[in-house]
C-alpha cells in the first residue's frame, strides 16, 4: 500500500497546486539590493505641468565665457589694402582698408570722390583682400570707432496721420560733420592716389566675373 510523504519527509520543494502557476516562479532582484530584497518600481512623484506658453519663450545660452572676444582678423586686411566688396549697395567696388575696429567689421573708404564709397564699415566675410597697398600713412582714423556709426534716433516721429499719407520716403540726412571728416580722410588718401600712375582708374573700375572665369584660381 502505497503511503504519501508530508512536505518534511519529501525532499523535493512542496508545491500548492492550489495557487497560480506564476507565484510558484522566483522574484526578481533588480539594483544592488541583495538577494533577499526584491525590488519594486518606485510610483513617480513628479507632475506634468499644466501650464504651456503659447509662445516660445527664447533663453539666453548658457557660456561660460564673460567677455567675448572680437571675431579675429584676416592678415591680409591691414591699413592701405584694397579691397574688393562682394555684398550690399557697393558690392564690385574696390575701396581701401584704413584699419579693423574692435567689433570685427572693417573700416573702409572709397574715396568718395573716385568711386563714391563713403567711411563706412563692412563684414570681413564679404570682402576680398588684394595684393594692392596704398600709403595711408598720412590718414589720422582713431576718431572712427563702433560709436561714431552708431543710428541717432529721431526726436520726430511720424504719427498715424503721416504714416498713411503716402508720401515719399525721407532720405538719409547726412550731418555736415561726417561730410568734414570724409573730405579730411580722402584728402590724404588722394595724395598717395595720384602718385601712382594707373592707380585711379583701378579703384574706379568695378570687378565683376565672365562666363569662363574661375575665382578660386585667381591671384589678387
Amino acid at each position: 500500500m502505497a503511503t504519501t510523504k508530508t512536505p518534511d519527509e519529501s525532499s523535493t520543494p512542496f508545491v500548492d497546486t492550489h495557487l497560480p502557476l506564476f507565484l510558484h516562479l522566483p522574484l526578481r532582484v533588480l539594483g544592488n539590493t541583495g538577494p533577499k530584497k526584491a525590488a519594486k518600481s518606485a510610483p513617480a512623484t513628479g507632475k506634468s505641468a499644466r501650464y504651456y506658453p503659447a509662445d516660445d519663450v527664447s533663453r539666453p545660452k548658457h557660456s561660460r565665457a564673460k567677455k567675448h572676444n572680437a571675431p579675429k582678423i584676416r592678415a591680409s586686411f591691414t591699413p592701405g589694402t584694397v579691397c574688393i566688396l562682394l555684398a550690399g549697395r557697393f558690392r564690385g567696388k574696390r575701396v581701401v582698408c584704413l584699419k579693423a575696429l574692435e567689433s570685427g567689421l572693417i573700416l573702409v573708404t572709397g574715396p568718395y570722390k573716385i568711386n563714391g564709397v563713403p567711411l563706412r564699415r563692412v563684414n570681413q566675410a564679404y570682402v576680398i583682400g588684394t595684393s594692392t597697398k596704398v600709403d595711408v600713412s598720412g590718414v589720422d582714423a582713431s576718431k572712427f570707432d563702433d560709436a561714431y556709426f552708431a543710428r541717432v534716433s529721431s526726436d520726430s516721429e511720424e504719427g498715424e496721420d503721416e504714416f498713411f499719407a503716402n508720401d515719399e520716403a525721407k532720405g538719409a540726412v547726412v550731418s555736415d560733420s561726417r561730410k568734414a571728416d570724409q573730405k579730411t580722410v580722402d584728402a590724404s588718401i588722394l595724395k598717395a592716389v595720384d602718385a601712382e600712375p594707373l592707380m585711379k582708374n583701378y579703384l574706379g573700375s568695378k570687378f565683376s566675373l565672365k562666363k569662363h572665369d574661375r575665382p578660386h584660381k585667381m591671384v589678387f
